[in-house]
């Protein structure tokens, strides 16, 4: 995973309301959301964000309801102006563009998907997908050449003269990811992309967006409510609470050592197991003498682990990174408690 920053977002705060300008300093004072609102009958939206976003990476933000996740990636490509803060891409601050370059910088290094799919109805699919590289001057047989490469990668081949009324919700979606990946930019956002489909579609969509990105590379900043999905897809993961950021890290990192009482809350029903690699859980307690054990790869899921252990009859693992060379142990005891929910551990 690289660390090179794509996305430096510096002390950003967004207050809403007639006299934003005003109540700031009351937010630099540490007044948080309920207070904003009580006191000054003015909306918190962000408090002071700090976050680096990786390049190439998937970087989730995530929240529940109101939490601010939907108003911070508005502010990359500047839907939505904040009341203080930088957002600096490729060296220059997107906040102080002026908006004939802004307008360049969404053409040419954005590209977002929506959760509503945001397709034009009247138009048809090709058209809808051909949208966006048409804003950037590309037209004519160019246009339709890249469109129909992103119509076929996304499972929609034969599709291209149907209107978006004759498709179901998740091929709509394919569609406008397809439309997204057409314009070609550096930076994807994706805005709840997946929450209005079906479980087993957005599955799919999930395990698309991830074959894509083995070959695409994108910096790709993708907001969910869905910690499930967050797991799955984040190479990092960003924790929005009333507006302020609670914790940034890898699934590992968050899993293992949730920053505060929010974040506990949300991973302590997932089946950690599942998720947790055995790197994240090994021990440097070496295996009793004539004990068995079975080698594994330091990136196994626990759960792999355990169904290894168990298919050997084995009492422990020597853990080993991808040159070979043993780097930790696991026995029974540190995966029962691994296996065990976090709620419990709590409880």
């Amino acid at each position: 995973m690289t660390h090179d920053i794509k996305v430096k977002i510096s002390n950003l705060t967004k207050i809403f309301g007639p006299k934003a300008d005003s109540v700031l300093k009351h937010v630099d004072n540490g007044m948080g959301k309920d207070d904003l609102l009580r006191e000054h009958k003015h909306v918190l939206g962000l408090s002071n964000i700090n976050l680096d976003l990786a390049n190439k990476n998937i970087e989730v933000i995530m929240g529940l309801s109101g939490s601010g996740k939907s108003t911070l990636i508005r502010h990359i490509n500047r839907l939505i102006e904040p009341t203080a803060g930088s957002i600096m891409i490729g060296g220059e601050d997107v906040i102080q563009m002026p908006m004939e370059k802004l307008r360049q910088f969404r053409q040419q290094k954005t590209a977002m998907v929506f959760q509503s799919f945001a397709l034009l109805p009247h138009k048809t699919i090709m058209d809808n997908v051909c949208l966006g590289v048409h804003l950037q001057g590309v037209k004519g047989d160019d246009a339709i050449t890249r469109a129909k490469k992103w119509i076929d990668r996304v499972g929609l081949s034969g599709y291209e003269d149907r209107y978006p009324s004759q498709l179901s919700g998740g091929m709509q979606q394919r569609v406008g990811l397809a439309r997204a990946l057409t314009c070609d930019t550096e930076i994807l956002m994706m805005d709840e992309a997946f929450s209005a489909l079906d479980p087993l579609i957005r599955s799919d969509m999930q395990d698309l967006l991830l074959e894509l990105q083995q070959e695409l590379h994108k910096t790709i900043i993708f907001i969910t409510h869905d910690l499930d999905e967050a797991l799955k897809i984040g190479d990092r993961i960003a924790i929005l609470n009333g507006g302020e950021l609670v914790q940034h890290g890898t699934s590992q990192d968050i899993l293992m050592t949730p920053a505060d009482d929010y974040v506990r809350d949300f991973v302590k029903k997932v089946n950690r197991s599942h998720v947790l690699h055995a790197k994240s859980v090994m021990t440097n307690e070496k295996p009793a003498k004539g004990s068995s054990n079975i080698k594994v790869n330091e990136m196994d899921s626990v759960d792999s682990v355990l169904c290894e252990m168990l298919r050997q009859n084995a009492d422990c693992c020597v853990v080993q990174d991808s040159s070979g060379a043993d780097v930790g142990y696991l026995n029974k005891k540190d995966i029962a408690e691994v296996v065990q929910p976090l709620e419990a551990v709590i409880d």
